[in-house]
């Protein structure tokens, strides 16, 4: 956002990664429930709306049913019905793979995707103003610790949870 006015940066207070891993735990827990809310707003279940995500996320870059399951760490059969209710709901529609005639893709329903994306739009507006507060440097850490303890996440999930 060139040229908008930066708030004043807000002083930081000390902390310790006790009180960090704390206050993430604090935001992990209201994340999960918002993402419950947002879900049953929508008229789906947080693992139906997880999985919309991932084909959200992917935009053009195909994406299977096995794609869907290994990201939402759901069985092949449980994304099947899934896949299923997102389609019965107008969110997805299924398309064959020119590459594979056995598979299929997953793709958004366009409408669906912007509804989807008229919840969450309010609530990214305010984390942008929230990390307006930031000095670009912080950002760059933020952004940083973001995806590195996302692939921590991950890697420590795949391990101790199996595929």
């Amino acid at each position: 956002m060139e040229g908008t006015p930066r708030p004043e940066v807000t002083p930081r207070p000390e902390a310790s990664a006790a009180a960090a891993i704390s206050a993430m735990d604090d935001l992990i827990a209201t994340s999960m429930v918002a993402q419950q809310e947002f879900a049953r707003n929508l008229g789906l279940s947080p693992t139906d709306l997880i999985c919309f995500a991932y084909v959200l996320q992917a935009g053009d870059t195909p994406v299977t049913a096995g794609d869907l399951a290994a990201r939402a760490h759901v069985t092949t059969g449980a994304v099947t019905g899934i896949v299923n209710r997102l389609e019965r709901g107008g969110f997805v529609t299924r398309q064959p793979d020119p590459a594979d005639k056995r598979r299929v893709r997953v793709v958004a329903v366009p409408e669906a995707a912007q509804r989807v994306r008229a919840v969450y739009e309010p609530y990214y507006a305010l984390l942008a103003q929230l990390f307006a507060t930031y000095d670009p440097e912080e950002v760059a850490v933020l952004n940083d610790w973001f995806t590195r303890a996302g692939a921590l996440a991950a890697a420590y999930l795949a391990e101790s949870c199996g595929p």
